[in-house]
């Protein structure tokens, strides 16, 4: 065998050099949806820390607040506590049913509307096609050498899109503490160092994420796109091709206002592409990285009024509409995609999880006990013979002014209950603080609760001048003979 002299092939690589995007402006119905979904969900993010709301004397005004300090969140006239955390896990399980339910009806509608990706890149392009320009004029500027003009572009642009992340990383910390007193501390610099380190840190990633990575989130780093597949099915409406519609494809030729008869109504005009912020072409297919935003559904019925073709080459659609289409039939209403067995479990389930969170909202009491019976000794025999148990009783007050609190038990006859400390057997609870009294029941010499190993009873505890009564079960521990 004869040595070669020839120098080894290298191995081709199998990655690629990232191609920035650059999506054409594009005017339509989802645009404008877009665009409203836009505005209405930045609003919310940015204005509600400073809506406010009067709670009373010594209490929080803001709307809206995470209290880490006092371990509490409020939201308008709900105030939740760190035992009611079943609240926010009720919550976070709506939202991912919720997710589940969009995601089997309509694909990736929260991503490519909702998506806080996918607003805050939306808003980062707009305001790089302010400074730069369309699409055209932004791709020559992105191969231009650096010169005045592109050092001059570069540098409005990057520092718009500065304002913009400091105003979110900003707006994030105002949810976790008043917010027009930390804008002044924060301006003052007199703020917590925990506070200018949350905005910095939110600052890069915003600045990161929507100016430079955009869909490079969204295709390697969101784990979603591949969830998604076990979440839709054939029925599912999301974004398609009709490519029986529209191949052959071919270039509309000059002079000519519609495409030939033997070809397609895709005149390919590369319009759906240059609109995508993903960079895809959703000419070849589902594809992970396509968000169902429809833009290309804006573009491309632009382009089909154009050249006098009817709408919808590109649309939502579902998979099983496909063959029908193809062999000229109706496909199925719309409705009959969305009322499915699949998304009706979701819908029963998200509204069961809401409803009952409304419930136990509006069946909660101000008043929140805990019973704990002191076990070392179990019991103790006084002089009379009677039988004495001790508890700890942790009472929290969650009403906005101090409340007057009146023990007692249900249990026969006889059975006495005292409270460590006074004669009376009522105590006052401050408002929005928690009260720790130990208290004891005395049952007579003889008496069934004495006599017993151990009885079930049922401590009351009311607020005086109030409706509000809670109880708490324990037990009772006697001589056992």
């Amino acid at each position: 065998m004869v040595p070669s002299d020839s120098t080894p092939t290298p191995e081709p690589s199998l990655y690629s050099a990232r191609e920035p995007v650059f999506p054409r402006r594009v005017k339509g119905n989802f645009r404008t949806l877009k665009w409203w979904i836009m505005a209405v969900t930045l609003g919310i993010y940015y204005i509600t820390p400073w809506i406010r709301w009067d709670r009373g004397p010594n209490m929080p005004d803001q709307a809206v607040l995470v209290d880490l300090a006092n371990r509490r969140f409020f939201f308008f006239m709900i105030e939740i506590w760190p035992h009611e955390f079943y609240f926010v896990a009720g919550l976070l399980i709506m939202a991912g049913l919720g997710l589940f339910l969009f995601t089997s009806a309509a694909g990736r509608v929260w991503c490519g509307y909702a998506c806080p990706q996918t607003v805050w890149t939306d808003l980062f392009i707009l305001v790089e096609r302010w400074v730069e320009g369309d699409r055209n004029a932004r791709l020559r500027l992105h191969r231009q050498k650096w010169d005045a003009e592109k050092v001059r572009k570069r540098l409005v642009k990057w520092a718009a899109w500065l304002a913009i992340a400091v105003a979110t990383g900003g707006a994030w910390v105002f949810y976790f503490t008043d917010a027009p007193t930390l804008l002044h501390d924060l301006l003052t610099f007199q703020a917590h160092p925990v506070a200018y380190i949350t905005i910095a840190v939110l600052t890069a990633t915003t600045f990161a994420f929507g100016g430079f990575a955009r869909e490079q989130i969204c295709i390697y780093a969101c784990p979603w796109p591949r969830v998604q597949a076990a979440m839709m099915d054939e029925d599912t409406i999301t974004i398609g091709y009709r490519s029986w519609r529209g191949e052959p494809r071919g270039k509309l030729k000059r002079g000519a206002a519609t495409p030939e008869a033997a070809q397609g109504d895709c005149i390919d005009c590369m319009a759906c592409v240059n609109v995508c912020p993903m960079g895809i072409d959703i000419r070849n297919g589902q594809q992970l990285a396509c968000i169902t935003c429809g833009l290309c559904i804006d573009a491309c019925n632009d382009t089909m009024d154009k050249i006098g073709k009817p709408r919808g080459l590109i649309d939502y659609m579902a998979l099983t509409d496909e063959a029908a289409e193809r062999a000229g039939k109706a496909p199925k209403p719309v409705w009959k995609h969305i009322l499915r067995p699949r998304t009706i479990l979701y819908t029963v389930l998200w509204s069961g999880v809401g409803l009952a969170l409304v419930v136990a909202l509006f069946l909660r009491s101000d008043i929140d006990v805990n019973v704990t019976p002191v076990r070392n000794p179990t019991y103790v025999m006084l002089s009379d013979g009677s039988i004495r148990n001790t508890y700890d009783v942790r009472l929290r007050n969650k009403y906005h002014e101090p409340r007057m609190i009146r023990f007692s038990v249900d249990a026969p006859a006889g059975v006495r209950i005292e409270l460590e400390g006074t004669p009376e057997v009522r105590m006052t609870v401050d408002a929005d603080a928690t009260l720790q009294q130990r208290v004891y029941l005395i049952a007579p010499p003889g008496s069934p609760l004495a006599t017993a190993a151990r009885t079930d009873l049922t401590l009351w505890f009311e607020a005086v001048n109030s409706s509000s009564r809670v109880s708490a079960g324990t037990v009772f521990n006697g001589k056992g003979q």
